[in-house]
């Protein structure tokens, strides 16, 4: 069961998540909220010039906006010749849910080619598709997470570009998860498109950072390089948290499933539903043999799940929602408890889990521990020896102010 909190620690959260609403920079010792923020893609005078008479290749989804007008539009505004689009999971409009095929077509409102490169084996363009690019713009936003797929579409992104010797510039957008660093680093023999990278659940990196270590450590393919530029954030620090404009893909509508999102993904690994299917999208927990007091029926939704864990079905569980966001925010770590006390309150055993639990582990020893009753405070001590070095790797690419 979600822990209940102390009153002095709701009062302490209630000032936070007024200063989330309000848009403050002070709510609580040691937290900020994001503010004035200016991400890359609105400083258009740092980049227009090396795009123009440049034949650009744009990698984009609707969190791609100066303002309220998407980047594509805002480029062919500016005069800029963007010939191709490559689209992530989510396609370019964000119409798919996850991993949802989404077809190669051509946008409605410029007639511009897209591409998905999430629909292939290799993830990335053909050296046909980029014979007539000169440089490729990457602009959306991350949510700061191993699993989440678009930074592996970065990585392959910039492989593609290295090979055909192609510059790439990546717009920066803050990371609302970029106030702390958590969660085991990803095991060899566990490599994954939800975990290409040998970093923690919680990196806390902007995206642009991250293509800068990508690049840096020489996961690329063969160790190749890309020509990377990166268009850096104004006001932006790693002591905050931001409030996304839009949301980053169809199941994380607003900020507490985003701050959720690396405690409750695991879910996606079980039998459990994470509330796909319904209003409240990683912020809720539940299944029919469950005994909560938070009740939903998953069911279709257009866009984001069309065919949900447990459709149709009552499922009791809990919902986490603010509470455990704030949780999140104010102990800067994952939680695991909900993981362990769904599994416990199941009382399954080993068929709790399916086989996409290790993949977003990352490892199988935590699935494991789980199982042999072992502590998530003793699991996390084994994870947070890890976490040292990573840091000091992160720590040569970091771009804003860092957290203590």
């Amino acid at each position: 069961m979600v822990e209940k909190l102390s009153k002095a620690f709701l009062f302490v959260a209630g000032l936070f998540a007024m200063a989330i609403y309000s848009g403050c920079q002070e709510a609580g010792p040691g937290i900020r909220f994001a503010d004035n923020v200016v991400c890359g893609a609105d400083r258009t005078e740092l980049y227009v010039g090396l795009l123009k008479n440049k034949r650009v290749g744009l990698v984009a989804n609707p969190s791609s906006r100066i303002g309220n007008v998407h980047l594509l539009d805002s480029l062919v505004s500016l005069g800029i010749d963007v010939r191709r689009i490559f689209s992530p999971e989510h396609g370019f409009r964000g119409e798919g849910e996850a991993g949802e095929d989404i077809s190669d077509k051509k946008d409605t409102r410029t007639g511009i080619e897209i591409i998905s490169v999430y629909n292939r084996k290799d993830r990335k363009p053909t050296p046909g598709e980029l014979k007539d690019i000169d440089i490729i713009v990457f602009d959306i936003q991350d949510v700061g997470v191993r699993f989440y797929t678009y930074i592996s579409t970065l990585h392959y992104m910039m492989e593609a570009a290295a090979e055909n010797n192609i510059g790439l510039i990546i717009f920066d957008r803050p990371n609302p998860n970029g106030f702390y660093v958590d969660g085991p680093i990803r095991e060899k023999g566990f490599e994954s498109f939800v975990g290409l990278h040998e970093v923690p659940v919680v990196h806390g990196m902007t995206i642009g950072e991250y293509g800068k270590m990508i690049n840096g450590e020489g996961w690329l393919k063969n160790s190749i390089r890309c020509d990377l530029k990166v268009i850096p954030c104004l006001n932006y620090d790693h002591y905050c948290t931001y409030q996304l404009p839009v949301k980053p893909s169809p199941n994380l509508p607003n900020l507490e499933a985003v701050i959720l999102y690396p405690s409750i993904c695991y879910f996606e690994g079980t039998l459990v539903s994470l509330g796909r299917g319904t209003d409240y999208p990683f912020q809720i927990y539940g299944h029919p043999e469950m005994r909560g007091d938070y009740t939903f029926v998953p069911r279709p939704v257009p866009g984001a799940s069309l065919n949900p864990k447990h459709r149709g079905e009552l499922c009791r569980g809990y919902f986490i929602g603010r509470e455990g966001a704030d949780k999140i925010f104010q102990e800067k770590r994952i939680n695991l408890e909900w993981l362990i006390h769904a599994y416990q309150e199941l009382g399954i055993g080993e068929e709790f889990f399916t086989s996409y639990f290790d993949s977003l582990m990352g490892n199988d020893w935590v699935r494991k521990d789980i199982i042999n009753g072992v502590s998530g405070k003793s699991i996390r001590t084994k994870w947070e020896n890890d976490l040292d070095g990573f840091m000091q790797v992160r720590g040569k690419y970091l771009l804003y102010p860092d957290f203590k």
